[in-house]
């Protein structure tokens, strides 16, 4: 019972710290409700693209009476703000999840199309829309940045996601028994550390290759948030086990899941990795606007 009850709380814990950081990253998607010919609508702007995605901003909006329009440029210029007209489109969606479990089978809205930039190359863009109520604009004070990014192949990326999510899920599942005391905590530790070991430190580089081109852009390469904070997490798993090895020294667990759990709560993405343009070097940059 004890242990169902560790396991259970260790889950809900995982789960909370992933849906924060999912939701705090600067690459998920804005959200903005508008109110439009007395209908609102909830959008999802994007502010990631890989570049084999189709290369644009979407307004999930199925009034096709209202008109709109994208104002973009490369994000940290001085450049003027480009103008794309919105399009109403319907893409079908080939995917047997979506279509047998979910349901949807076709993708529709406003589309505008962007010009697509070269890996870690970011746009901004904010946009107007016209209805029955007249012309109003959206976010030209606080502009949506999209990042570009590589595509990642999918046998990269789910193991990679898998072993990460399962290193975080044992490292507090190790955490709490450390807390009590109970024993299998040295096992589950070890276990967190082969994980993170393979998804944070192997996998984890071959996927920011794929993305951006480098396999590691942390110290001393760089200020990369991600894989600074996947080191220092890691420096702490390697101490723990390394102490506990010949003797039982419970905090020294109890610190490493609590440092990588407070890690891993820090949105994905904060000094990533972004194309200076004037130099066309690569560099770590931040997304400033991400609330």
């Amino acid at each position: 019972m004890k242990k169902f009850i560790l396991w259970s709380l260790a889950l809900v814990i995982t789960l909370s710290a992933a849906i924060y950081q999912r939701h705090t990253g600067p690459t998920y998607p804005k959200e903005l409700e508008v109110a439009l010919n007395n209908n609102l609508y909830e959008l999802k702007l994007v502010r990631s693209l890989a570049l084999d995605e189709r290369s644009e901003v979407k307004l999930k909006i199925t009034d096709t009476t209202v008109k709109a329009r994208l104002f973009f440029k490369r994000f940290r210029s001085d450049e003027e703000y480009q103008v794309a007209e919105f399009s109403f489109k319907v893409y079908p969606v080939d995917s047997y999840l979506m279509n047998k479990v979910f349901k949807i089978t076709e993708d529709k809205g406003f589309f505008a199309e962007v010009p697509q930039q070269p890996a870690a190359g970011k746009l901004q863009y904010y946009f107007e829309i016209t209805d029955s109520n007249g012309t109003r604009s959206y976010l030209q004070e606080t502009p949506v940045v999209i990042r570009f990014k590589g595509g990642v192949p999918a046998f990269i990326l789910i193991p990679h996601i898998l072993f990460m999510f399962m290193a975080i899920l044992f490292s507090t599942l190790a955490g709490l028994m450390s807390v009590i005391k109970y024993p299998l905590y040295k096992k589950y530790s070890i276990w967190t550390l082969i994980l993170f070991i393979a998804g944070g430190m192997v996998l984890g580089p071959i996927v920011q290759y794929y993305a951006f081109g480098d396999l590691w852009t942390g110290i001393p390469f760089g200020w990369d948030l991600t894989d600074n904070k996947t080191l220092i997490a890691l420096l702490f798993w390697i101490l723990a086990v390394a102490m506990n090895r010949k003797k039982d020294r419970p905090l020294y667990t109890a610190l490493a899941a609590f440092v990588l759990l407070l890690i891993y709560s820090i949105p994905h993405s904060l000094f990533g990795s972004e194309l200076d343009y004037n130099s066309g070097q690569v560099t770590q940059g931040f997304i400033l606007n991400f609330f």
